[in-house]
């Protein structure tokens, strides 16, 4: 008697779901926003860049969380990582919507970052079960295009929701998308790692996966480049309601702009999807961070000029170019990391993602905290980790002899 193949999702439906499951992270981020303000002053923070810990915290529980859902999702199957970082999200969640502590509100944002990198990692890690190379790069345009939505509508929704309740709605709401999508991917999505490839959960099986994604120049070097890239986007998302809101006086109309930059990485990832097939991965990631380096260079000049405070329509010009940029680079990044180790998906998933994480959160959070009411430290950021991802990439793409010896390894 033979075993019936598992149903399979449709295109479209299997897109949503991923792109629904990876946007818990932009969700638990972008839909703060609005509310930094508010939660500092109700919470009683003194200093004004401490709000920022509202995310950096998040972004830290996200850092460990990825180094065990990798090696998890390989060893028990992707469902049961998924299910067990979404109820996670919702107790972290829980956690901040009914504290009256900022210290337990940063508890309970670390909590839910550790359970987000489950929907993160796994997501990522039954991607690269199904699709590989460029076919995978195009699959990750498109569940970007989709995924950009959240950036684009979360801080009007947690700005709705500070008109008509308050910032904890938020967190309900972040609950409802995590059973959600727990209940979806549970009943719909079919397990995707056979457990003929599953590892054993144990630390020698996975010390050598990850020592086999440390030693993959590859890997390692777009993992680091995807890392300094993001730091950009620490930056940004930790001083934009400071830096629009206030310094530029926006207040309530602070989501609008947000949502119309936020509306460039999703364009991106369009054009990507449409043209990669076409000039390769590695081309269009260049060719974008060539242009958002040496845009950030001369823009630093130009803010200079303003001592610090140019025109608004000249910042939300230059930071949409930039996010466009970005996302020219990330989907690409991420596929051009994983494509060598894509045997050990769940843990090259989590080095990739740690490593990334980590990096951006070590030197985009210094940055964000250097805020000083004028956008030159956010510009001087900018151009300094775009420059240094052109460098690291460089070194990625030098084959070494490691990377031939592995290569050699695996025809034999």
């Amino acid at each position: 008697m033979t075993t019936p193949e598992p149903r399979r999702l449709s295109s479209f439906e299997f897109v949503a779901l991923v792109a629904l499951a990876m946007s818990l992270v932009a969700m638990s981020i972008d839909s703060m926003l609005p509310a930094l303000g508010v939660v500092a002053e109700e919470l009683g923070v003194t200093s004004d860049n401490d709000r920022q810990l509202v995310l950096t915290t998040f972004f830290l529980g996200l850092t460990l969380g990825q180094l065990v859902y990798g090696p998890l999702s390989d060893a028990t199957g992707r469902k049961r990582a998924m299910s067990l970082g979404l109820i996670v999200v919702a107790v972290g969640s829980m956690l901040c919507m009914f504290t009256r502590s900022f210290t337990v509100l940063l508890i309970g944002r670390a909590l839910a970052g550790f359970g987000a990198a489950g929907p993160r990692i796994v997501a990522v890690a039954v991607v690269r079960d199904l699709y590989a190379g460029r076919a995978m790069a195009r699959l990750m345009s498109i569940v970007m295009t989709a995924f950009i939505l959240v950036p684009i509508f979360a801080p009007s929704l947690g700005q709705v929701a500070l008109m008509f309740a308050s910032w904890r709605a938020i967190f309900g709401g972040l609950v409802v998308v995590a059973f959600v999508v727990l209940a979806w991917f549970g009943l719909r999505q079919p397990e995707t790692l056979a457990v003929e490839r599953r590892r054993p959960l144990s630390p020698l099986p996975i010390a050598r996966a990850m020592g086999e994604a440390l030693k993959t120049r590859v890997t390692v070097g777009y993992a680091t480049a995807a890392g300094l890239v993001f730091g950009v986007m620490v930056v940004y998302l930790g001083t934009a309601q400071q830096m629009l809101a206030e310094q530029y006086g926006l207040g309530e109309r602070f989501p609008l702009y947000f949502a119309g930059m936020a509306s460039s990485l999703g364009l991106a990832s369009i054009v990507n999807a449409r043209l990669v097939g076409r000039f390769g991965m590695r081309t269009l990631s260049g060719w974008a961070l060539r242009v958002s380096a040496g845009l950030s260079v001369v823009f630093f000049g130009y803010a200079l000029l303003h001592a610090g405070h140019p025109p608004l329509g000249a910042l939300t010009g230059y930071l949409a170019v930039v996010f466009f940029c970005n996302g020219l680079i990330f989907g690409n990044f991420n596929a051009i990391g994983m494509e060598p180790v894509g045997h050990i998906a769940g843990s090259a998933a989590a080095v990739v993602g740690a490593l990334s994480t980590l990096i951006s959160v070590a030197i985009g959070t210094p940055i964000g905290r250097a805020y000083d009411g004028t956008v030159l430290p956010l510009v001087a950021g900018l151009a300094v980790l775009m420059s240094l991802a052109i460098l690291v990439v460089r070194w990625a793409d030098r084959p070494g002899p490691a990377d031939h010896e592995l290569g050699m390894a695996r025809a034999a």
